[in-house]
């Protein structure tokens, strides 16, 4: 019996220069991790047939479902602002595209499933620790609000994966609005392929922007969602790692979590990425390589756009707009995080000063924020009274609105997924283990109650537990 699962593949139908059409490559033993039940409801699946023998196996990639059109997509893309002609899907199958109750449409992608023509001398498979890390941080900002591929499931293969050492392989089940990128457009434009570009555009209109009208009010579109979601990044201390052109997804959803992590201790030049040795894509560095991205997707859109002076300059002033979007999305959200429901002229000042007092204390983001709510955000500071000097200001800001506390609790998390809980899962994951895990995506889930059960998961990491380097898995 194969799973049968509602498929409508309209990638799939463009030309066969988009993709290269391929299965997954089978495994030697699946065994399933877990299954996410929400989420499957969400896509009108059902989470005990996908838990089956035969949901295992096409998860692992051992049988094709129903319905699949499985392709490794082409893309090209900026990596670290060196320009890469072709990259492309090269562990990664899109089996197809589910249509949700509703009607949404959602590609579903397995990652880590063997080599593709667009591999590179890769094995095309994943270790189970990226597998873990992408399942628990992108369900994590799911639950936090932020725009993101999901997860489905995550199944173990039974085989080993050679990194630095050998190592237990797995595959994720990820969902995404679609999977095409900046990058994507990169591809084609490179080619000088402008009924490509003419017909990329076309179906990113159709399936994410259905009110834009051409490729300018794409250009504008795409820079109002990255905008939004630069700005709740920066709102939960995240930090991507890896802001290639090619992880920037034309959705607007937070696409392809290697090197990531929340901080712990503020400082906007923070880094953890193992592979960004110059800071690049560091915590306050991502609003303006957004910027950069973007002005690469609009390059590729110029050919499109009519006589090439006017269109560079409709194009430029649309880029122009992330900064006043962005800014605008960033107060709301900081505002929100210090119990501010109104707009006044020096909120932006006070703001600017915590997050400048918070990054000269090594203070703790998610904790002194939300200890803002308790009285406790002092305790994160190493001077105390500087907070205390800055709370003065703040509190006759406040005015003590009846409702005050209850924004900042719907604005700051009490958990995040800490890199060390996240390391933490992997290591049991890799000995077979699986229960902290389950654990931490339980707590994540909820994100924003207190959970007096799992007070632990709310603490900064010990000395020793410290990471300061995360790694692509690649």
């Amino acid at each position: 019996m194969t799973l049968t699962l509602p498929f409508d593949n309209s990638y799939a139908r463009l030309p066969d220069r988009f993709f290269v059409r391929q299965d997954p490559v089978p495994v030697a033993e699946p065994g399933l991790i877990a299954v996410n039940e929400r989420l499957a409801a969400e896509l009108g699946l059902d989470a005990s047939m996908l838990a089956t023998p035969e949901g295992i196996a096409a998860f692992a990639g051992n049988a094709t479902p129903t319905g699949a059109a499985p392709l490794a997509q082409a893309y090209a893309g900026h990596q670290f602002g060196g320009w890469v002609p072709q990259l492309g899907d090269g562990r990664a199958i899109l089996l197809g595209e589910i249509v949700a109750p509703g009607g949404r449409r959602f590609d579903l992608q397995l990652k880590g499933s063997g080599q593709t023509p667009f591999s590179r001398r890769g094995d095309g498979r994943a270790w189970i620790g990226p597998v873990i890390r992408e399942y628990i941080v992108s369900e994590a900002m799911a639950a936090l609000g932020v725009p993101t591929t999901r997860a489905l499931a995550a199944v173990t293969t039974g085989e080993t994966v050679w990194r630095e050492t050998a190592l237990p392989g797995a595959v994720l089940a990820r969902v995404a609005a679609s999977h095409i990128r900046v990058g994507t457009f990169q591809y084609f434009a490179a080619r000088e392929d402008t009924e490509a570009l003419r017909l990329l555009t076309d179906h990113v209109i159709e399936r994410h922007y259905p009110g834009a009208e051409g490729p300018l009010a794409l250009i504008e579109a795409v820079t109002a969602a990255q905008a939004r979601l630069i700005a709740k990044w920066m709102s939960f201390g995240f930090i991507h790692g890896v802001m290639n052109t090619d992880n920037m997804a034309i959705s607007g959803e937070t696409i392809d979590y290697g090197p990531c992590a929340f901080m712990d201790a503020y400082h906007p030049g923070k880094v953890f990425s193992s592979i960004d040795q110059f800071g690049r894509y560091a915590y306050g560095n991502q609003p303006q390589i957004a910027v950069w991205n973007l002005a690469q997707f609009a390059s590729c859109l110029l050919p499109l756009m009519g006589e090439l002076e006017p269109a560079i300059e409709a194009a430029t002033t649309a880029i122009n707009r992330f900064g006043v979007i962005y800014r605008k999305e960033w107060l709301t959200l900081f505002r929100a995080k210090i119990g501010l429901r109104t707009e006044e002229e020096g909120d932006a000042r006070l703001i600017e000063a915590l997050l400048t007092l918070m990054a000269e204390n090594a203070a703790d983001f998610t904790r002194t924020f939300r200890g803002l709510t308790d009285g406790t955000a002092a305790a994160e500071f190493a001077d105390p009274m500087a907070f205390e000097v800055w709370a003065e200001g703040w509190q006759a800001r406040l005015a003590r609105k009846a409702d005050s506390e209850a924004v900042m609790r719907a604005a700051n998390p009490a958990f995040i997924p800490r890199n060390h809980r996240v390391e933490e899962a992997i290591r049991a994951a890799v000995a077979g283990d699986f229960a902290p895990f389950h654990r931490l995506n339980a707590i994540l889930a909820t994100p924003f109650d207190d959970q007096p059960e799992a007070s632990a998961y709310r603490d900064a990491p010990k000395p020793d537990e410290v990471v300061r380097r995360t790694f692509c898995g690649t």
